[in-house]
């Protein structure tokens, strides 16, 4: 049969056509999917909120693309986008590579999980990975929220009293020309896709969705929304009345307010001229070559500078001091804004999680070996402490140190290395003799089991096994997971507390470090970090993300009892 291409360039002059007739056609092309700069201009209060959550840095995270990369590269490149179509959905969408760098990305990309990524969905998706697709469309097309719309149509019907506009053309704020109601956005299972996630050879990284679908917070009705988008940071505790938006200087009518800051224990560690989200013009390779921790841009520093202090060799785009000032004031209001988020984070894991004790075995008597606990409960109905991505990460561990009537610390578990790793199995300090073992250590923090080449199982960084070659590679399963219910040498092993569970942390003081009776102290504090020290040296990490990482950590519940020995 001859093939005929008529019909094929007529398709191609019609759509020629179209784009000729409307001149917005090329435009809508390179930008399908609307920057969250361009809802702030209605929605700033919510834009606020956002700028600063951890689904805002999903994108800017360089924890993420280093961790990313490495897996990428031990799995010689099968994971492909898995990662980044959760973590940079609009970039995914539009056809950026996997590898493409965040200053090579539009901006909507570098916003991570932004508002189209959720408020252009109209699908239900489930347990699928990822696996959701972004409604295309300008600021103009309707956006899809768990509301009747009833005030956006309002607004529509009054038009010119509002100053907006449903088109690119004429005077006016852009607004859009309509709201579809879409009821799974204010359910539990709108979060499911990004928040239950299992990786290449069978392993859950992800399984708040599991663990809530168990949970007494799901048969109460109580939703992820209510407890990590309402008023009280991680409880259920209703919502604030505020209005949606602000046009042309105008409230719009309040309505049940759902805080887009999406309380958690997360945080971020890069530069602060570029997260959190300021709307600034500046490139990223220039944010980076901005050094904010020496000083650049305050007023001290600058004063020494026109003084005749040394100058470093500053940057093209910081040689002159109103630039550098100017840089100086994004740096400060991002550093006010994560300042905020540190504490609503604290009231988080304040309000999921208790902690009690000490509770002594037998009266303390010196010469004696000193015997008590300390109760550890998870007050969060929804999920485990911790939750999140297991594995490489969240720790949640119990420091607790014993001090005698002189004041000198003579005892302690849950203290760090020098790089500021718990002393367990992955500490370097420990593997090098410098630092001893913890054998009391409490640690929530859950870890893969790998079987290698010989021996037993043994903890590791990632749920890889690692083959007799020099070449590490993830290799799939020989037969279904489902028939032994974990991938076949790899496996984790769940050390967090279900929903309203409690655990002990059992202590022993060898009676050697109780020489002398007289009033002792107990300290105790419950301590929180998004990631291992040892798990960044693997992947790569720079030494500013490190001190980030700890300096930004909690400390939760921290108090002392004094007592007397005998």
């Amino acid at each position: 049969m001859k093939f005929s291409a008529a019909p094929f360039i007529l398709l191609l002059l019609c759509a020629a056509a179209s784009r000729a007739a409307d001149p917005h056609a090329g435009l809508f092309a390179k930008d399908p999917y609307p920057s969250a700069n361009q809802c702030k201009k209605c929605h700033e209060a919510i834009y606020k909120e956002w700028s600063s959550s951890n689904h805002a840095y999903a994108a800017i995270s360089p924890v993420f693309h280093k961790f990313e990369q490495r897996i990428n590269d031990l799995s010689q490149g099968t994971v492909g986008t898995f990662c980044v179509r959760c973590h940079i959905p609009a970039g995914t969408a539009l056809g950026e590579t996997r590898e493409q760098p965040l200053w090579k990305r539009a901006r909507v990309s570098r916003e991570g999980v932004t508002c189209v990524a959720c408020h252009r969905v109209k699908e239900e998706y489930g347990r699928v990975n990822g696996e959701r697709r972004i409604e295309p469309g300008s600021i103009h097309e309707a956006v899809y929220g768990n509301s009747d719309g009833a005030e956006l149509l309002r607004v529509l019907s009054e038009k010119d009293g509002w100053r907006v506009k449903t088109a690119p053309e004429g005077p006016g704020m852009p607004i859009h020309a309509g709201s579809v109601r879409f009821e799974t956005l204010s359910k539990s299972q709108f979060c499911v896709s990004c928040h239950q996630v299992a990786v290449h050879p069978g392993i859950k990284l992800e399984v708040v969705w599991e663990q809530y679908r168990a949970s007494p917070a799901a048969k109460a009705g109580v939703s992820c929304q209510d407890c990590h988008m309402g008023k009280e940071p991680g409880k259920a505790a209703g919502y604030d009345l505020q209005p949606p938006a602000v046009v042309d200087g105008r409230p719009t009518a309040e309505r049940a307010h759902h805080d887009h800051s999406f309380f958690g224990p997360g945080y971020p560690v890069a530069h602060p001229g570029i997260f959190p989200h300021s709307g600034s013009e500046t490139s990223i390779e220039d944010w980076l070559s901005f050094d904010w921790r020496a000083g650049w841009g305050t007023e001290e520093f600058e004063d020494k500078l026109e003084a005749g202090g040394p100058a470093p060799a500053f940057p093209p785009a910081w040689a002159e001091r109103i630039d550098r000032e100017e840089a100086r004031s994004t740096v400060e209001r991002n550093l006010s804004l994560l300042n905020a988020k540190k504490a609503s984070r604290a009231k988080v894991m304040e309000n999921g999680s208790h902690l009690s004790g000490p509770f002594f075995f037998f009266p303390p008597k010196a010469g004696q070996p000193l015997r008590f606990h300390y109760k550890v409960e998870n007050l969060n109905p929804g999920h485990n402490l911790p939750s999140g991505s297991l594995g490489a990460q969240p720790e949640i561990w119990l420091n607790v140190a014993l001090t005698d009537p002189d004041g000198t610390t003579v005892w302690e578990s849950g203290y760090v290395d020098s790089r500021g790793d718990m002393a367990d199995l992955h500490s370097l300090d420990v593997a090098a003799g410098k630092v001893p073992h913890d054998s009391q250590l409490f640690n929530l923090q859950t870890k893969f089991l790998t079987t290698n080449v010989k021996g037993t199982d043994r903890e590791m960084y990632l749920p890889i096994n690692f083959d007799v070659d020099q070449l590490p590679f993830i290799r799939p399963a020989g037969q279904p997971v489902t028939v032994l219910n974990h991938p076949p040498g790899i496996r984790m092993e769940g050390r967090s507390i279900p929903p309203l569970g409690s655990r002990k942390a059992d202590y022993v003081v060898p009676k050697r470090l109780l020489k002398k009776p007289g009033r002792y102290r107990l300290s105790a504090r419950l301590r929180s970090r998004a990631e291992p020290i040892y798990f960044m040296a693997f992947i790569g990490a720079t030494q500013e993300t490190i001190q980030g990482m700890n300096e930004w950590m909690l400390d939760i519940h921290p108090y002392a009892v004094e007592f007397d020995v005998r």
